[in-house]
């Protein structure tokens, strides 16, 4: 465990402590009015914190109590935890900042009873996120002998249980590719660490969150870089609870401070949408957005990916003139256009005049009026690549000098961080753009999310973090090249089955449900990538045929995701080594009447660039499950459940008489007054909505 004797770069919103101890602050903190006394508590209308003499916190939400007394920031040392500090000052300041607002900052103190560690505790809030509290603790060792530390732990509350019992939602990534959303069952326990769970998973959005029917609480970091910290969940005796931890064990040197990253601690009513958006709206503060994507960012997908790795050209332009008869704009070439994945040479047996015949293909895809898009998975090098045989340099190694395995593909991950990985893909990314012509790029793999900090000795790294904040970096040195190319490039991330990492969306144009499992990943994917995205978003529900029964486009159309599909026509392909599902991919008559349905209504209306209004309903609690955007006056609504026969509440209707379509089935089904939104129904799998003003109100 190596000693800590300085902050690491980590920084402290405190100007100062009572005592006259000062703190190095955030350059955005500005102390409005001098400091001044205040009593044990903090926080604002919506989420209230008290402190006890032991430091011990209860909370309270719109001045009701919440949680009882409960030791919520703690340093984990080898003998067990620190829970308990005497409480001896706490001071208050307002604050005024350039980016986030006004605000106010609490500052405790205390010493541990049972050690010589001191504690000091940072609470700010800012007027344009109620509910939010940024969370920020040192503990400085005031003893004579070195301290072992295993870690701490911030924000740990449990809430007691309610009728309808808890829901989690979490923003780390599971090899398993579990479902974001869950109730929390008997035996829930999940660690949500955002290091990496295996060789090839990890990472995420930093946040967790646990929820009743009334009342939610969530956690999370708020770093410009992704931090390995875990943020468990667990069903309790009493109830169940949350926290956020860091597991990192150092030696705490005599007269050393340990300082904890930036996290904070949320109240809000209703699922996961409210904080993720509180979390997006402050880190956009911090200049971490994604883009405004492309115009065409938002046409339908048709990819080839049914045809398999082992496709011929001819059966993907066969496909062509049929996928743009439907409808479908985006025409992808998927995995198994190259010899390898690591040194990214044209398959000769398919494209027998390589770079020629790349962009004979992409002028064929063209000549059907789609765009053209290559599938790249970028840091993966194959056994028997070249680029893994001339530049092993640029491998990702562990502290033991081991590979990383990209599982998929048994693959080796190459170091986003290390300068001549990233000019060899920002050359690729050249080729494809600028010389073969492909107007996007779908870059695909589990591996893409996160990576394992790297040890590799050529690299020269400042620290073997550095390839874990410089995968950031590496997805907009590609987003760039494409754009400065093309700037109406579309730049896809489908980290597969991996949740959302945050700090790569500034160089994401468009994120997919990423092989989802059901439609409900595709739904309950949507509405957590809206709330990190909010209204520049370009998120599909990939490929129709990965949801129920194969057909469900009602879940990406209703939530406003672009579609997406892999048929193919007129027949499918036979694979004994995978097994086509039964039906296929192949286009019959029937599928092809349902495709060309629905992308006309989705053409027709382009719900994803409607306003999506994800506080009305409660994915876990409502139902039936619905979803709600508001676009062009009107507002939309799709309700799911397996089937329904009862009232649907159309929730969110401005004042006055609202005219409701069922936009499937073409039928109407009556007027509905704001004041009372209530509609009989009766429905499988889904029924989509339109409600209209009658008399042209707004």
């Amino acid at each position: 465990m190596p000693p800590i004797g300085r902050r690491d770069a980590l920084k402290f919103f405190a100007a100062s402590v009572a005592g006259g101890m000062a703190w190095s602050a955030a350059p955005w903190v500005r102390a409005a009015t001098a400091p001044r006394q205040g009593d044990s508590k903090a926080g604002d209308a919506m989420l209230g914190i008290e402190l006890d003499q032991r430091m011990h916190s209860r909370l309270s939400v719109q001045g009701k109590l919440l949680t009882g007394w409960q030791a919520s920031e703690t340093l984990l040392v080898d003998s067990g935890e620190l829970s308990d500090f005497n409480l001896s000052g706490q001071q208050v300041h307002d604050l005024q900042d350039p980016r986030h607002g006004r605000g106010r900052q609490w500052l405790f103190r205390g010493r541990a009873a049972a050690a010589e560690v001191e504690k000091e505790l940072a609470l700010s809030s800012f007027d344009a996120l109620p509910g939010l509290l940024l969370v920020q603790v040192r503990y400085r060792n005031l003893g004579k002998r070195p301290l072992a530390v295993t870690g701490w732990r911030s924000s740990a509350h449990e809430l007691d249980h309610a009728a309808g019992g808890f829901w989690s939602f979490s923003g780390a990534t599971h090899t398993d590719r579990r479902d974001w959303a869950q109730p929390v069952g008997d035996d829930f326990d999940q660690r949500n660490t955002l290091a990496m769970d295996s060789s090839d998973y990890g990472g995420g959005t930093p946040v967790a969150n646990l929820w009743r029917r009334d009342i939610g609480l969530a956690v999370g970091h708020v770093e410009p870089v992704p931090r390995p910290l875990d943020m468990p969940v667990r069903r309790t005796a009493k109830g169940a609870s949350i926290a956020i931890e860091s597991p990192a064990a150092l030696t705490l040197a005599p007269g050393a401070e340990l300082v904890t990253e930036r996290t904070f601690l949320a109240a809000h009513h209703g699922d996961f949408y409210a904080p993720l958006e509180q979390y997006r709206l402050f880190m956009q503060a911090e200049g971490i957005e994604g883009p405004r994507p492309p115009e065409s960012a938002f046409a339908p997908i048709w990819c080839a990916w049914g045809y398999e790795r082992n496709f011929n050209v001819e059966q993907i332009l066969g496909t062509l003139p049929k996928a743009s008869e439907l409808g479908f704009e985006w025409a992808v070439l998927d995995d198994g256009w190259q010899t390898n994945e690591g040194d990214w040479q044209i398959d000769r047996k398919k494209f027998p005049r390589g770079n020629q015949d790349m962009r004979a293909f992409v002028a064929r895809v063209r000549e059907q009026g789609m765009r053209p898009r290559l599938w790249l998975a970028p840091l993966a090098a194959d056994p028997g690549s070249d680029v893994l045989h001339d530049h092993t340099d640029m491998l990702l190694l562990d502290k033991d000098g081991a590979f990383q395995t990209v599982t998929w593909w048994n693959a080796l991950t190459q170091c986003p961080a290390y300068q001549p990985t990233i000019d060899f893909y920002v050359s690729l990314v050249r080729k494809i753009i600028g010389d073969w012509g492909f107007e996007g790029i779908k870059l695909d793999g589990q591996h893409l999310n996160a990576v394992a900090p790297c040890y590799n000795p050529a690299h020269n790294h400042a620290s073997p973090q550095d390839s874990v904040e410089g995968l950031a970096k590496f997805w907009q040195a590609i987003y760039d090249t494409a754009h400065a190319i093309n700037p109406d490039a579309v730049i896809e991330l489908c980290p597969c089955g991996t949740a959302f990492a945050f700090h790569n969306l500034p160089a994401t144009d468009q994120y997919p449900s990423s092989d989802p499992l059901s439609s409900w990943q595709v739904r309950s994917k949507g509405k957590s990538v809206k709330a990190l995205m909010g209204a520049r978003s370009s998120y599909a529900g990939d490929h129709v045929e990965l949801s129920d029964n194969r057909d469900d486009f009602a879940s990406s159309v209703g939530i406003g995701a672009v579609i997406s599909t892999k048929f193919t026509w007129p027949r499918d392909i036979d694979n004994p080594m995978e097994p086509l599902p039964p039906g296929g991919f192949v286009l019959t008559p029937e599928r092809e009447v349902l495709w060309r349905k629905w992308v006309d209504l989705y053409k027709t209306h382009m719900l994803p660039k409607g306003e999506y209004l994800g506080t009305l309903y409660d994915i876990g609690f409502d139902k039936p499950e619905a979803h709600v955007i508001r676009k062009d006056g009107a507002q939309y609504y799709t309700f799911y459940a397996p089937e329904w026969d009862g009232r649907i509440e159309l929730r969110g209707l401005a004042a006055g008489r609202w005219k409701v379509r069922d936009l499937f089935n073409d039928v109407d089904l009556g007027i509905v007054d704001a004041a009372s939104p209530l509609l009989s129904a009766r429905f499988q799998r889904f029924l989509f909505v339109q409600a209209s003003p009658v008399g042209g109100q707004a």
